[in-house]
């Protein structure tokens, strides 16, 4: 990793740890199950978070993502162990990748549009920052709540989770 990805992205590896020992909680018998009739299903949340380092991917290979032309978003993948599967293969990806972007490439401008319409733009830091890594521990969060409503034991995050306290 370059040394400005180093200090912007610092706390990937931290982060991605954290993101599949979450996902690995994940029950197969609730991947139908959702909160709320508004919310995402179990299954489909778990598959977002695990494809999320994918689209890391594409912007550091990319200097524009076009939202009329890229694939609608995936089925839920069917269970844990594909979920795991997936977000293993594609958190190596983007860390591979990552280490072989130079810091030009990192603070050259990326933008999100639909068709000619920009809706973002900005440096591929600042958009791997937010639009990746933020994006990623949003979601992340929303999982712990729905493993909590579950009543499964919810690891810790940044210390010691409830489930976890002796």
């Amino acid at each position: 990793m370059t040394r400005i990805a180093t200090y912007a992205l610092g706390d990937l590896e931290r982060e991605l740890e954290a993101t599949r020992r979450v996902l690995a909680r994940v029950p197969n018998e609730h991947l139908h199950w959702r909160p709320h009739p508004k919310s995402f299903t179990l299954g489909a949340l778990a598959t977002h978070v695990a494809t999320l380092p994918g689209v890391a991917v594409d912007i550091l290979r990319a200097d524009v993502m076009d939202l009329a032309t890229r694939p609608s978003p995936k089925q839920a993948l069917p269970s844990r162990e594909r979920i795991l599967a997936a977000f293993d293969a594609q958190a190596a990806a983007w860390r591979d990748v990552l280490a072989a972007t130079s810091q030009d490439v990192l603070l050259s401008t990326w933008s999100l549009r639909h068709r000619e319409q920009v809706l973002d733009e900005a440096a591929r830091l600042e958009v791997l920052r937010h639009w990746c890594l933020n994006h990623l521990i949003h979601h992340r969060a929303q999982l712990t709540v729905y493993l909590r409503l579950l009543d499964v034991p919810v690891p810790g995050l940044y210390g010691p989770s409830a489930d976890e306290q002796r």
